[in-house]
């Protein structure tokens, strides 16, 4: 029998989650001689890597210690796009008077519902990741612990598997702050967080990446008052600024309490217990204030201890994650790595693609890169933003000469009837060209937009191209048409517009 790695609540929903990604009764199977790979982690990357190894005849084993599915499944991408999708329905009903429509009653939320729904979905997605399911992959799935014991042996559940390769993708876990109190008062990570039954009424978030941004304005749409804490200027640091600066705008719009270019002091319980205090410096002065929940949003920290890879002569350190070169190859040769705990972008889309490059370069000649990825992300706040490829920042490092071009929503008609407004697309081109190096995006369906540039880029499309395309009319996607087409004006020099507003009249001289 196999121990439930987490308590969950036992609604009916959660049973059916158990009972595929770590069903409590089943038996882990007969160990192979060897197996042709021995895949550690049951996320993303691990469950790409053992359903292509096996579709290609491989031996593979799967061993997973807590949940299959992974974060993704379990913690993140799914469950937190449900709860998004409440939060959006409900901002939509307590603002759709814009749109000339008064739906005549009070903008409830049934949070023991949103949640409900959020648990329902994420055991009806589970089926694709469940251990039954790779069993009749032909996957050897083990339930239990994985510890190395040598360069080419691994134990789990008590049996000892030999592999010629083996691939690491145990993935990433929540990080929390140093913050006097935290542990001791008690907090909410990505892990717990779908786990609630009532709306806490005043919600502190720490952190204001893309799980707190993202966390933060779905609590605020469905009743919470939310404090969001940054240790920085503005939230999105990471991002393009002008990007940032509409989501922080859209942040206060909507009521968010920012605390930013704060540092935390401390956290304590109320003297009654039923709330919590938060302590924090902000302008060289100390402040305090009391919410009913924190979840914290700081960041991830690699899955690498206990897992016996010193023997295995794998190198790592709690930070970075596993040590793999630019063929995912870790420091003893015939063991990879994919995923979280070892790339540098955090999204399911580059484990499931850092997935195809190990069985590509482990079963067969190494020829997939890291390297070679183009890599495109979204951050699913209202408005979304979306980047694919270099930052201007990032191609000044390189010295790279470049050239920027910019078309916001208001240009858009369709952004116009819809009134998705603010937001905008711009692309930064190699300098006298129109070769796309990398690409933004700030509106609806951000994420669904980013892949035309995501393509581009990755075929080598230029704007030139774009422009001679036709584009759907309206569509939000004709800000992609509009960059393409102000490239192709931007290119007229005045002696070209001269030359063009004068040929008929050239002709006839000539």
């Amino acid at each position: 029998m196999i121990e439930q790695p987490l308590d969950l609540h036992e609604d009916e929903h959660n049973l059916r989650l158990i009972s595929r990604v770590h069903p409590p009764e089943w038996t882990n199977p007969q160990t192979k001689s060897i197996y042709n790979i021995v895949v550690i982690g049951g996320g993303t990357a691990g469950l790409v890597t053992a359903a292509i190894a096996s579709r290609l005849g491989a031996r593979v084993a799967l061993i997973e210690s807590h949940l299959l599915g992974g974060d993704c499944l379990n913690f993140g991408c799914v469950p937190s796009k449900t709860l998004i999708k409440s939060a959006r329905s409900s901002y939509e009903n307590a603002t759709s008077f814009r749109f000339g429509i008064n739906v005549g009653v009070s903008n409830a939320v049934d949070f023991r519902a949103v949640m409900s729904r959020v648990r329902q979905v994420r055991a009806r997605i589970s089926s694709n990741d469940s251990a039954d399911r790779f069993s009749k992959l032909g996957v050897d799935v083990f339930l239990g612990h994985a510890e190395f014991t040598g360069r080419h042996k691994v134990v789990a559940g008590g049996a000892e598997l030999r592999f010629k390769k083996a691939v690491i993708a145990t993935g990433t876990r929540p990080a929390y702050p140093s913050v006097p109190g935290l542990l001791e008062t008690g907090y909410l990570n990505n892990e717990t967080v779908f786990e609630l039954e009532s709306l806490p009424r005043r919600l502190a978030v720490i952190g204001a990446g893309p799980i707190g941004c993202e966390l933060s304005q779905a609590f605020q749409r469905l009743g919470a008052q939310v404090v969001l804490f940054h240790k920085n200027d503005h939230v999105l640091d990471r991002e393009d600024p002008d990007a940032a600066a509409i989501v922080q705008d859209q942040f206060l719009k909507e009521g968010i309490d920012l605390k930013l270019n704060t540092r935390l002091l401390g956290i304590s319980s109320t003297k009654n217990l039923e709330g919590k205090v938060i302590e924090f410096e902000q302008n060289n002065s100390n402040h305090e204030v009391v919410v009913d929940e924190i979840l914290v949003a700081t960041g991830r920290a690699p899955n690498v201890s206990n897992m016996g890879l010193e023997a295995a002569g794998v190198e790592y350190d709690s930070i970075g994650g596993i040590t793999v070169n630019d063929y995912l190859q870790t420091t003893n040769p015939d063991i990879y790595a994919a995923g979280d705990v070892c790339t540098a972008y955090k999204f399911t889309h580059v484990a499931d693609a850092s997935a195809r490059i190990v069985v590509e370069n482990a079963l067969f000649r190494k020829s997939g890169k890291l390297s070679d990825l183009v890599v495109p992300w979204c951050i699913y706040t209202d408005p979304e933003v979306a980047h694919v490829g270099l930052h201007e920042r990032d191609a000044s490092k390189k010295g790279i000469k470049t050239q920027s071009l910019k078309i916001e929503n208001t240009e858009i008609d369709r952004a116009v009837t819809d009134g998705t407004l603010p937001g905008f697309a711009s692309v930064l081109l190699r300098h006298r060209s129109d070769k796309i190096l990398g690409a933004t995006i700030v509106g609806p369906n951000a994420g669904e937009l980013i892949n035309q540039m995501t393509l581009a880029i990755k075929s080598n499309i230029g704007l030139k191209t774009i422009s001679k395309t036709i584009f759907p009319y309206p569509t939000h996607s004709m800000i992609i048409k509009r960059l393409a087409d102000s490239f192709m004006s931007y290119r007229l020099t005045p002696r070209l517009k001269w030359l063009t507003g004068n040929w008929f009249w050239l002709r006839r001289i000539l």
